[in-house]
């Protein structure tokens, strides 16, 4: 689970049904805004580099949680060995995956928070309370958003989460259709998956399928 202090810095929810239209120009900056974002620079040991993917056309947003030193240092979201990993559970190729119109890529933290002792640090937490709401008043075509991880399903179902992220996953239908909660797809997880063979067989299939709709 989050820690106690991510998740009391994200203790807030999101209640899309009050949005109200934003017209285009409004994203276009604020899309400038953040990729222009200093705010936790001092906290990131390669400097602030905000990756982020949006449009007002989107139809899919993918959470995912930080980018990793590959993606920082291409400033394309999901260039690694995750992203590979992540548009085969999609079953969507790169065409599809990187147009802004079809999905939006939108992480918890921005830029690249460094490496700890067992991977990745956490994202940070100062990005998604600042700009992750600004960001979906602008995107009201998005049918349904895919939260990757404790950090993304912390945030957005908050309490609703379940025990651990294998029992939240295993439950998937109970976030359904808002949300559509993943494990991470880093290579890291593949001891994971092996020990979770229900999540090829039975939660793939069917994100597979509801994505091939909402792209149809």
């Amino acid at each position: 689970m989050a820690s106690l202090r991510y998740l009391s810095i994200l203790n807030w929810h999101l209640n899309l049904n009050n949005f109200q239209i934003v017209p285009k120009g409004v994203l276009k900056k604020l899309l400038a805004e953040i990729r222009n974002c200093r705010v936790c620079e001092t906290n990131l040991p390669f400097g602030a580099n905000p990756i982020i993917q949006a449009s007002n056309s989107s139809k899919i947003t993918i959470v995912g949680q930080a980018p990793g030193k590959i993606v920082h240092e291409s400033s394309v979201p999901w260039t690694d060995k995750s992203g590979e990993n992540l548009r085969k559970w999609l079953g969507i190729e790169k065409g599809t995956f990187y147009n802004k119109n079809e999905i939006a890529l939108m992480p918890m933290g921005f830029s690249f928070p460094g490496t700890g002792k067992s991977g990745d640090l956490a994202p940070r937490p100062e990005c998604a309370p600042l700009w992750h709401g600004q960001l979906l008043k602008s995107m009201k075509q998005v049918k349904l958003t895919i939260l990757i991880g404790q950090y993304a399903q912390a945030h957005y179902v908050g309490k609703k989460a379940k025990q651990s992220l294998t029992e939240t996953v295993a439950n998937y239908k109970d976030y359904l259709p808002a949300y559509f909660v993943l494990p991470h797809p880093s290579p890291r997880n593949n001891i994971w998956q092996t020990k979770n063979e229900w999540f090829a067989t039975s939660v793939l299939p069917e994100l597979k399928r509801i994505v091939g709709e909402l792209l149809a």
